[in-house]
């Protein structure tokens, strides 16, 4: 299961719509290693000056590996935490997040991330199976 959603969230969800607010804190309360990864690269973020934060330590587990693989690799939870945070996130193997100041999201340094090139000069064999 991705999310832990309580009962009251899916009765509202099963009634109409669901607020990004409250959607975004059923992310955070389900995913907490992911959520402290993509907050992590936020105020990383918030600090640079380039528009551009990275985040490229291995999970300490599969369980984190898989909340982050939950997080960023649904289109519904990524844009969320994008809208939430007002940034564009980028994800490559199964643990480099990329966080960019919406302003860079046309930039050469956020097409150098999101490219192929970019992908395959980011593998590693010890990273094969992640």
């Amino acid at each position: 299961m991705s999310l832990d959603v309580s009962p009251a969230l899916l009765e509202k969800a099963e009634q109409g719509d669901v607020t990004d607010a409250e959607f975004v804190a059923c992310v955070r309360d389900s995913l907490p290693y992911a959520w402290q990864v993509i907050t992590t690269v936020i105020a990383d973020l918030e600090g640079s000056v380039d528009g551009f934060a990275d985040h490229e330590t291995p999970p300490p587990s599969e369980a984190e590996r898989g909340q982050l693989l939950r997080a960023l690799a649904s289109d519904s939870i990524r844009g969320g935490l994008e809208r939430h945070f007002g940034v564009r996130l980028a994800f490559q193997n199964c643990h480099r997040v990329g966080a960019f100041r919406l302003s860079e999201v046309d930039s050469d340094r956020y097409r150098a991330f999101v490219s192929v090139r970019g992908q395959l000069l980011n593998q590693s064999p010890e990273l094969r199976d992640c």
